[in-house]
């Protein structure tokens, strides 16, 4: 009987891990996607178009090209070690994800109940935080191993920027640790539940002992500087030293550093639902008078829906038959979403997914948005900024701990 349900356990354990990395590289691929657009969109331009839908296979096209593209090796290159920096920082950013919680919720596979995370550990805002920090091995070997000045620069800077930021990036959430007294991402939402006055959630950012704004403010652009994106690109930086760490890499080695920036975005946006917006947890209270914010979810499906029929009804191509299919297929998601059943289960992880969303949005926003840094500015605000707020945020939080207390 033990046997049988171990194997059981291990058969589910395989099952989601495939439907996360399937999900995981299929959101990677879309997010590509989202940013082109919402950057065409804030520069005024159409962003893809041409192939398919508002270019929706856009993505399948890149992937295409990727694969077939010339696979080259610089001459004196370190050959082991050029081949394995581009799998290093794609399966840490992807391992990343394998510890986010996506619901409260469980599901029964196989009549097995199983959470809607991989690994639920004690430590899990550790761990996640080593594989991050340890990404950075992967930038540093491919500017080394590529023989090349540039690809040396590249890697050079991404080791100086990382001392810069990751301080300040491990004390930003220092604060919300002191608050919630747990590592477990799980637990780290639950601690944030209810609401203050009766209609303010108590989400870390709007904590009643101590609001995490300084907390999240560090956080945030720390974030985007251990991701690699701009304004603080240092390790790429086109206008000056090519492309970086990767300026020799081509083809599907080349796409391996670029999802796991993008797989490494999402990460980054998850961490900062669960640990400032409060994770899967409902912005509006569940009292008799806000039942209908239940139907929130089904009602956003309905809409999208509508909108894709609408919108594929103006088409005289393809997209006339194929954007109507997809609105009947979120309608008949939203009927579905509003079920007596099915429509508890939803809550979680749409309020999840929205505000990962939310976070992406403002992620693509910035970087399309302010100019780089310059290499002395970046150490500058590391150091002189950054690192004394967050400082300071630790401070007041424990200060308003012991008050509160």
């Amino acid at each position: 009987m033990n046997g049988t349900f171990t194997q059981s356990i291990l058969v589910i354990s395989l099952i989601k891990v495939v439907v996360l990395l399937f999900l995981v590289l299929t959101a990677v691929a879309y997010l590509v996607w989202f940013e082109r657009k919402v950057a065409a969109h804030l520069q005024g331009r159409w962003g893809p178009y041409r192939v398919g839908p508002h270019g929706l296979l856009q993505p399948l096209a890149d992937g295409a090209k990727f694969l077939l593209k010339e696979d080259t090796t610089p001459a004196g290159a370190d050959r082991l070690l050029y081949f394995t920096a581009p799998a290093i920082t794609l399966t840490l950013a992807i391992s990343a994800i394998a510890m986010i919680p996506f619901g409260p919720t469980t599901v029964h596979i196989f009549g097995v109940a199983t959470p809607l995370v991989i690994a639920n550990i004690n430590v899990g805002l550790l761990a996640i935080f080593a594989m991050t920090s340890i990404g950075v091995y992967g930038v540093a070997l491919a500017g080394w191993s590529s023989n090349s000045k540039y690809s040396l620069l590249g890697g050079l800077r991404s080791s100086a920027q990382m001392i810069s930021y990751e301080l300040s990036l491990t004390l930003s959430v220092v604060g919300v640790l002191l608050l919630a007294g747990t590592f477990n991402l799980s637990e780290l939402i639950l601690r944030q539940d209810g609401f203050t006055w009766g209609y303010l959630p108590q989400w870390n950012l709007l904590n009643p002992i101590l609001p995490q704004i300084l907390g999240f403010f560090c956080y945030f652009i720390a974030a985007i500087a251990e991701t690699n994106r701009a304004p603080f690109d240092l390790a790429e930086a086109e206008s000056e030293i090519v492309a970086g760490y990767h300026t020799e890499y081509s083809s599907f080695k080349f796409a391996m550093f670029f999802m796991g920036e993008y797989a490494s975005m999402i990460t980054v946006a998850c961490l900062a639902s669960i640990l400032f917006l409060g994770g899967w947890l409902s912005p509006f209270p569940q009292t008799p008078g806000m039942d209908w914010t239940r139907y929130i979810p089904a009602a956003v499906l309905a809409a999208s829906g509508v909108a894709l029929i609408l919108d594929g009804l103006r088409h005289r191509s393809f997209a006339r038959i194929v954007l109507p299919v997809m609105g009947l297929l979120l309608g008949a998601l939203s009927f579905l979403c509003s079920q007596p059943g099915v429509i508890d289960y939803v809550q979680g992880p749409f309020w999840f997914l929205a505000k990962v969303l939310f976070v992406l949005f403002v992620y693509v926003w910035v970087r399309w948005t302010l100019p780089r840094f310059r290499y002395d500015q970046l150490m500058g605000f590391g150091w002189k900024v950054l690192f004394p707020v967050a400082l300071l945020n630790v401070v007041l939080t424990s200060l308003a701990l012991v008050m509160h207390r």
